[in-house]
C-alpha cells in the first residue's frame, strides 16, 4: 500500500517507517524540513521524503493524490498553553481538506485516552482534533493510549529523571492518580495491523497494557528495575502550577510541556474497553517489562527515535533550516580556535571526538562550567543540559544535544554545526570543521553569537573572559582525546582508590 504519513520526525512515526518498508508499503513521509529525517538504512527506493506544513494549506498542494492510507500523528503538547489548541484544530482541518482529493480509504490517528472528569486543555484538543477527522469522508481508525513507555519517550525519560536523581521524593498528589501504560512496541502493532483493516474503520479503540497503575507504582517499579531504592512522599499542599514548576526543574521537560502534563496527570486515565483485542489479538506487555526493553535498546544504542529531538522539547517554535544552517557574517561576535591534529591518519579519531560532544562524554574541558551554564539556563525558564543525546556516538540533523539543535551532521564533509536552544540574548551556532592549513589537518572551532541589542553585546563581553580558556581548552582536547586514555584514568583512579 502506499502510506502517507505526518509526524514522520516525531517519536512514533520516526519508529514506524522502518516497519512499514518492512511490510512492503510505498511510504511518503510528510516533514517541515528534510534534513531532519534520518533515513539511515531505509530502503529508498520506497520512501520519499516531502516538506509540507499543515499550518500552510498551500504547502499541501504538492502532496500525492493517489495513496492509499494516511496516518495523522501531529501533535503539540510542549507548545505554550493557550495557541496550541488553535493550531492543532487548523492543521487537522487542513489534513482533512487534503484528503478530500485524494484516494485514500483510511486515515489512523493515535490520540490519548480521556475520560468525562478531564479537563485539561491538552486532552480537550485531542478530542477536538479526533472529531474533525473524522468528519473526513475517509474512514477513520481512532487509537488512544495513555502514557506510552519505551526508550525515548516522554514518560520514560521524565520517569527516568526523577528515579536516577531523587532517592527521596516530595511529590504532588497526582502521584497517586491511575493510568494504564502501554509499551511502545504494542502501541506500534496495533498501528501497523490496522492497515486496510475493514473490521477497524470508523471505529474508536482505547489500547493500553495490562495493569492500572498510579504514577507512584510507575516510579517505584522504575526503581526495582535499576535496583535502585527510593522514598516518595506525596503531599496535598502543591498546587498544579507549584507540580509543574516541580516536574520542570528536576526532569528534562520545557516549561510548557510541564505545565500540560501536570494538568492531564491530575485526573485517573484508564482505557474504557478491550474491543480492541477482538479485530487485532495482543498480550500487551507489562510496565516492568516495557521498561527492561527500554533499556535494553538503550544499552544496544538503538534508540530509533526520542521525545527530545522534537523542536517542541525545547519549548520553541520550529526554526528554519535555510535561515540558520549558514552561520551569518556580518553583525557577529566569533570565538575561533584552531587545533593542528598530528596527521591525516588521527582525523577520524578527532570526528568521532566531535561527534560524542556533550551528553554523558561531557564538553573534554571544563564540563562543570558547562552544567553551571545549563543549571542557569534551567533557573530562568530553559531546557538546561538535561535533554542529553539521543546517542552517544551518532548525531543526524535535528537531534538534540544537550541545550543544542543539530543543524548540519556530515561526516563526510567533515563539519558539524549546533544551534543554541538555552536562552540568550541573541542566537548561538558552535560549529566544528575539518580544514586543511600548510597542507596539515587542523580543527577549526568556531563559536558564533549575533547579539540582540544593547544587551546582548553586554552579554557577549561578560562571557568572554570565560570563552578564552573553555573554547580553547575544549578544542585542544577534543583533538588529543583517546578514548583509551579515559579507560586509563578511570583504572588508574581505581587502583589508587584500592
Amino acid at each position: 500500500m502506499k502510506i502517507l504519513l505526518t509526524g514522520a520526525n516525531g517519536y512514533i512515526g520516526a519508529r514506524l517507517i522502518p516497519l512499514f518498508l518492512e511490510k512492503g508499503h510505498t511510504v511518503i513521509c510528510c516533514v517541515r524540513n528534510k534534513s531532519r529525517l534520518a533515513s539511515g538504512d531505509i530502503n529508498i527506493d520506497h520512501l520519499q521524503v516531502l516538506e509540507a506544513d499543515f499550518l500552510d494549506q498551500q504547502s499541501l498542494e504538492k502532496l500525492p493524490k493517489d495513496i492509499d492510507v494516511a496516518f495523522y500523528l501531529i501533535h503539540s503538547m510542549a507548545s505554550k498553553t493557550g495557541d496550541f489548541m488553535e493550531q492543532e484544530q487548523l492543521m487537522a482541518q487542513n489534513f482533512v481538506d487534503y484528503l478530500e482529493g485524494t484516494s485514500a480509504r483510511q486515515l489512523i490517528y493515535l490520540s490519548g485516552i480521556a475520560n468525562e472528569h478531564t479537563t485539561s486543555e491538552h486532552f480537550q484538543s485531542r478530542l477536538a482534533t479526533e472529531e474533525i477527522l473524522k468528519s473526513s469522508k475517509v474512514a477513520y481508525t481512532v487509537f488512544r493510549a495513555a502514557i506510552i513507555v519505551g526508550s525515548g519517550s516522554a514518560s520514560f525519560e521524565i520517569i527516568r529523571d526523577l528515579v536516577e536523581k531523587l532517592p527521596v521524593m516530595v511529590a504532588p498528589r497526582w502521584l497517586n492518580s491511575r493510568c494504564q501504560p502501554i509499551g511502545v512496541r504494542d502501541v506500534l502493532h496495533y498501528l501497523t495491523e490496522s492497515i486496510g483493516l475493514k473490521a477497524s474503520y470508523n471505529r474508536v479503540f482505547d489500547i493500553a497494557g495490562p495493569e492500572v497503575l498510579s504514577y507512584k507504582d510507575m516510579l517505584l517499579q522504575f526503581a526495582r528495575v535499576r535496583r535502585l531504592r527510593r522514598y516518595i512522599l506525596t503531599l496535598p499542599l502543591l498546587t498544579p502550577r507549584l507540580s509543574s514548576l516541580w516536574l520542570y526543574l528536576v526532569t528534562s521537560t520545557s516549561v510548557h510541556l510541564a505545565r500540560n502534563l501536570v494538568d492531564s496527570m491530575k485526573f485517573d486515565v484508564l482505557a474504557g474497553d478491550d474491543s480492541i483485542n477482538e479485530i487485532i489479538p495482543r498480550k500487551c506487555m507489562s510496565y516492568e517489562e516495557a521498561v527492561q526493553l527500554a533499556f535494553l535498546k538503550i544499552s544496544q544504542n538503538a534508540v530509533l527515535s526520542s521525545w527530545k529531538d522534537a523542536a517542541a522539547s525545547s519549548g520553541t517554535t520550529l526554526i528554519d533550516p535555510e535561515e540558520y544552517s549558514e552561520v551569518p557574517r556580518h553583525g557577529c561576535f566569533k570565538d575561533l580556535q584552531m587545533v593542528q591534529i598530528g596527521n591525516e591518519a588521527e582525523v577520524d579519531q578527532v570526528l568521532e571526538n566531535v561527534w560524542s560532544l556533550g551528553g554523558s562524554r561531557g564538553y573534554y574541558y571544563a564540563t562543570y562550567l558547562w552544567k553551571l551554564r545549563g543549571y542557569l539556563d534551567k533557573f530562568v525558564g530553559g531546557i538546561g543540559l538535561r535533554r542529553g543525546r539521543r546517542s552517544p556516538t551518532e548525531l543526524n540533523p535535528g537531534d538534540a544535544l544537550d541545550f543544542w539543535r543539530v543543524l548540519v551532521s556530515n561526516k563526510e564533509e567533515r563539519k558539524l554545526l549546533l544551534y543554541a536552544e538555552m536562552k540568550l540574548p541573541g542566537e548561538a551556532w558552535l560549529e566544528f570543521r575539518i580544514v586543511k592549513k600548510g597542507g596539515k589537518p587542523c580543527l577549526l572551532q568556531t563559536a558564533t553569537f549575533r547579539p540582540r541589542g544593547l544587551f546582548g553585546r553586554m552579554y557577549w563581553y561578560a562571557v568572554w573572559p570565560f570563552h578564552i580558556f573553555v573554547f580553547g581548552g575544549m578544542a585542544k582536547n577534543i583533538v588529543n582525546y583517546r578514548p583509551s586514555d579515559a579507560r586509563e584514568k578511570r583504572l588508574s583512579e581505581a587502583k589508587s582508590s584500592v
